[in-house]
């Protein structure tokens, strides 16, 4: 949206308008901010003149139903997440056992915090996240 106020593109090109924004209300005032500016939203799959009653109509009614879609896969996730775990399965990223010892150790050695998650095989916001709890 910056890009856009400042002017440095001509127009917005989408594949398809649900790809765009999360709600109703994030898609109609993105391109009133568009309209307001002088820049044009294109999208590829939906055929929209929005410049016409028809076409803001419709835009709105498309944009409502991809809004709704969204909303029952969200459901539709959370209901599987739940269901797996009544049935007593783990659900998530495995979690990653890392000695607290031997961080401290390889900091105090003057590793650095990208180096000892590279050998301890996990992310540096992991480490820096565990070594900051030690000090806690």
């Amino acid at each position: 949206m910056a890009d856009a106020k400042q002017r440095r593109f001509d127009a917005v090109l989408v594949w398809k308008l649900d790809r765009f924004g999360r709600s109703l209300k994030h898609l109609v005032s993105a391109l009133a901010e568009f309209e307001a500016i002088g820049v044009a939203f294109v999208s590829l799959r939906d055929s929209f003149d929005l410049t016409r009653p028809a076409g803001r109509l419709m835009f709105n009614m498309v944009a409502s139903f991809a809004e709704f879609e969204r909303d029952l896969i969200r459901e539709r996730v959370r209901a599987g997440l739940a269901n797996r775990r009544a049935k007593g399965f783990r659900v998530g990223r495995r979690p990653i056992s890392i000695d607290p010892a031997r961080l401290r150790t390889l900091r105090s050695e003057g590793h650095t915090i990208r180096e000892i998650a590279a050998s301890s095989g996990c992310s540096p916001a992991l480490v820096h996240k565990s070594l900051t709890e030690q000090a806690a």
